[in-house]
């Protein structure tokens, strides 16, 4: 009996309104899956195992994700340096390195206690430079001093591409959580919670509004599934979800929301489609087969690698005080 008190006592200091909006995600979720089920029945013929993986693997990362916003900034900040850390492992292990780049590499990894422990603290200015501007500057010194010389640009880019991409920008979703509730409806779960919903749908509706009606290619030679028929179909679906749920969630309105509701499509698509010009240099179709059905880590967040930075820099710049 007093475990259920205390249950219903976490919950009760949770705002309702991320209640309802983890609700709705469970709600997606369990359509999803009956539909995966119907069409199985439907038709016997046909494999439908991949998507089962899929879905099975989505209630997996919903659970993670909904139990690290409930229970607050700290036990998300720890699952985003879980996420960062994979994610930049995956990179650097299909990226081009040598055994002479053990201590780069070293330093990468590095990056992810050094930039999280200033999100812990709460100091926006320092994590703003930290990567771009210090590990911008320290890589290339490294490389030099190690007499690192052959490939040296490229090699340089593509460190601190690494870094960039899986720590830094990541970590903008972290330091979401840093907001203070009374600046956002639902809190600061409530933003993250619209920033990563809203990143994934923009995904799935892509791809669904490609598979129905897409025709047209609209980068054939990095991502050839890809049609202007899905951009265009998951841009404005996305848009919708995010213009109606947003006032919910953030304290974006009027023109700052319609801006978000504009952007944050087309970032989703610039982070998947410049993931895919990666891995298709490199001559591999994921990064890993770590997700079930989804495949590598990477594959799943590189989307949110553009989304979650500029989400952030539109909150602060139209809404939020605290930055």
């Amino acid at each position: 009996m007093q475990i259920i008190d205390t249950i219903e006592a976490f919950f009760a200091r949770q705002p309702a309104i991320l209640l309802w909006g983890l609700g709705g995600v469970v709600a997606l979720l369990t359509v999803a899956a009956a539909i995966s089920a119907v069409l199985s029945l439907i038709n016997r013929t046909r494999d439908y195992s991949e998507l089962r993986q899929r879905i099975a693997s989505w209630w997996v990362m919903i659970a993670l994700l909904a139990g690290a916003l409930l229970l607050g900034w700290q036990a998300t900040t720890l699952l985003f340096v879980v996420i960062s850390f994979i994610a930049l492992r995956e990179f650097l292990s299909v990226a081009p390195t040598r055994k002479e780049d053990r201590l780069i590499i070293l330093a990468a990894y590095l990056s992810i206690p050094v930039s999280y422990a200033f999100i812990a603290l709460d100091e926006y200015p320092i994590f703003l430079v930290i990567v771009p501007v210090y590990a911008f500057l320290l890589t290339p010194f490294l490389m030099a001093a190690f007499g690192q010389t052959r490939n040296y640009l490229s090699r340089v880019a593509m460190f601190h591409w690494g870094m960039m991409t899986c720590v830094y920008n990541l970590g903008y979703a972290a330091f979401l959580m840093r907001v203070p509730d009374i600046e956002a409806p639902a809190g600061a779960a409530g933003l993250v919670l619209m920033l990563l919903v809203a990143t994934e749908f923009n995904d799935v509706a892509q791809y669904v509004w490609g598979k129905t009606l897409g025709k047209h290619k609209i980068v054939p030679t990095v991502s050839p599934n890809k049609t202007w028929e899905g951009f265009l179909g998951g841009w404005a679906s996305t848009a919708a979800l995010i213009w109606f749920a947003g006032p919910y969630l953030t304290p974006l309105s009027g023109w700052g929301l319609a801006i978000m509701a504009l952007c944050l499509p087309v970032a989703g698509f610039a982070g998947d489609v410049t993931m895919s010009a990666i891995k298709r240099d490199i001559g591999i179709k994921d990064t890993s087969h770590l997700i079930p059905g989804h495949g590598g880590l990477l594959d799943r967040v590189d989307s949110l690698t553009f989304t979650a930075p500029l989400y952030f820099h539109l909150l602060a710049f139209f809404a939020v005080k605290h930055f």
